[in-house]
């Protein structure tokens, strides 16, 4: 990713942070780290745990950020998510995955919350 890149991605995870404490949610983790890669957020949302993908861009050029939410990012998410269950002795918890869209646009920001984005892929 380049240095562009990097710091729109960082500063769309600190807007996704804050907008979901906004919204109630607790932040468990943040960029929790595994084999299979990372996952952005890691929030409580009354007793659910809600695994967090944020995709920021700063121009619809190349679509807007749900675009990058594929089904093979779905996958990996997934995998990540279930090591985290595992690893932290929580696979009885009800769980689910959100993606934050985050806008980064010279007249503003604009974020969107996509809850339950999608099913547990397998595979």
């Amino acid at each position: 990713m380049s240095p562009t890149g990097t710091h729109t991605g960082k500063q769309g995870e600190e807007l996704a942070a804050a907008y979901l404490v906004a919204a109630g949610f607790r932040i468990v983790e943040r960029n929790y780290r595994c084999r299979f890669g990372e996952i952005d957020i890691v929030a409580e949302e009354g007793g659910t745990l809600v695994f967090v993908e944020v995709k920021s861009r700063r121009t619809a050029a190349y679509g807007g950020p749900l675009v990058a939410v594929d089904a093979r990012k779905q996958g990996k998410i997934s995998r990540i998510s279930l090591h985290y269950l595992t690893e932290k002795n929580l696979r009885h918890r009800p769980a689910r995955f959100d993606v934050v869209a985050v806008m980064l646009l010279p007249s503003g920001q604009r974020i969107e919350l996509i809850r339950d984005a999608f099913e547990l892929a397998c595979g």
